[in-house]
């Protein structure tokens, strides 16, 4: 596991409100942590089958375990995150009766820090055609830099995002695939923090 700077910080401040609502109007048995945020929930029995769903498909994608070592495969990684968010909306869609609930809070903080990276992607991204040979580097080294880190901290936040989903689903967290390199605490520092008069909170 790399040790990242973070190269921008993701905006999840409405889910983050969410979460703060959501801990001020429920008690529950289960604990969740999200960054600047606890609470307590008790998740439905709806909630805990798709949380199950989620862990066992989303622990092994090889976008978020395997380490990249040139241009080819950055070029190659924006596809594999977009299948990944692709799965993420559809379980969005089958909570849709349940947007107020924790497990849909969890899903859109894992969607929105996806699209956040993906649009930092595309303004790192040179212009013109890569080369023909799709090994090659061709990037500046800065900009290659600037790409492995914001990869590196798009990782651990997806994978605390899925350990918190693996509580939510009643499983012990995989230990394989994202989650075993980023155990531990948020890194508040990717996550812009909010503030006590944020809409969301009020």
């Amino acid at each position: 596991m790399r040790i990242a700077t973070p190269s921008f910080k993701f905006d999840i401040r409405d889910v983050l409100g969410r979460a703060r609502r959501l801990a001020s109007a429920s008690l529950g048995d289960i604990s969740l942590n999200l960054p600047f945020v606890s609470v307590a929930v008790n998740p439905k029995d709806k909630e805990k089958h798709v949380a199950r769903e989620l862990v066992i498909r989303l622990k092994d994608r090889r976008v978020l375990t395997a380490w990249e070592c040139c241009d080819g495969c950055i070029d190659q990684a924006p596809a594999s995150l977009q299948e990944t968010r692709r799965l993420l909306v559809d379980k969005q869609v089958e909570l849709a009766d349940m947007q107020d609930g924790p497990l849909y809070m969890l899903v859109d903080a894992m969607a929105l820090g996806i699209r956040q990276f993906l649009i930092f992607e595309q303004r790192l991204n040179a212009p013109g055609a890569p080369p023909a040979d799709p090994c090659e580097f061709w990037r500046r080294q800065d900009t290659r830099h600037a790409y492995f880190d914001a990869l590196e901290i798009l990782r651990g936040h997806l994978s605390r995002c899925l350990g918190q989903i693996a509580t939510l689903a009643g499983m012990e967290p995989p230990n394989e695939g994202i989650i075993v390199h980023y155990q531990g605490a948020w890194q508040l520092e990717a996550d812009q923090e909010p503030q006590a008069a944020d809409e969301g909170d009020r």
